[in-house]
């Protein structure tokens, strides 16, 4: 999972505890609207922090350089797929914009990305938390391999 310059330490400290949970490695791209060592960043995180693998990357251009030749699945608002929609593969990264806007226009075109999706809501609502947007992709995508090395 991958978070574009997200800004809400809570988010991250809750997908540090996806991450570490699940077995997916957590990808941030700066900048950052926290400090790696904020309070409220290592509370959503509880000690979840030394069992999950996370990676800060200055840019996204560092971060496609870690993450090529992986299939970039975008969630964006904008896009008429839904999550559901996508048969995943094992090293499939799924892309999240930040708290308040989203993935931005160019960032959506970067042709890096695959393929974009949306996870449903009723007319009317703007977005959902990221954190549950990332869980909510994260399970379905485990789901398909049988939530294999899970429980």
């Amino acid at each position: 999972m991958l978070f574009h310059e997200p800004c809400i330490p809570g988010n991250t400290g809750n997908a540090i505890r996806l991450a570490a949970a699940t077995g997916t490695e957590l990808h941030l791209v700066e900048p950052l609207g926290f400090q790696m060592s904020d309070a409220h960043l290592r509370r959503a995180g509880l000690d979840y922090h030394e069992l999950a693998h996370v990676h800060v990357h200055p840019d996204l251009t560092h971060a496609w350089q870690q993450l090529m030749p992986a299939r970039v699945i975008a969630f964006t608002t904008k896009a008429s797929d839904h999550y559901t929609e996508i048969v995943y593969n094992r090293h499939d990264v799924l892309m999240f914009g930040c708290e308040p806007t989203g993935l931005p226009d160019e960032v959506v075109a970067d042709p890096h990305i695959t393929r974009q999706v949306r996870i449903p809501m009723l007319a009317g609502r703007r977005s959902l938390n990221l954190a549950n947007c990332a869980a909510i992709a994260v399970y379905e995508a485990w789901r398909q391999f049988a939530f294999e090395a899970g429980t």
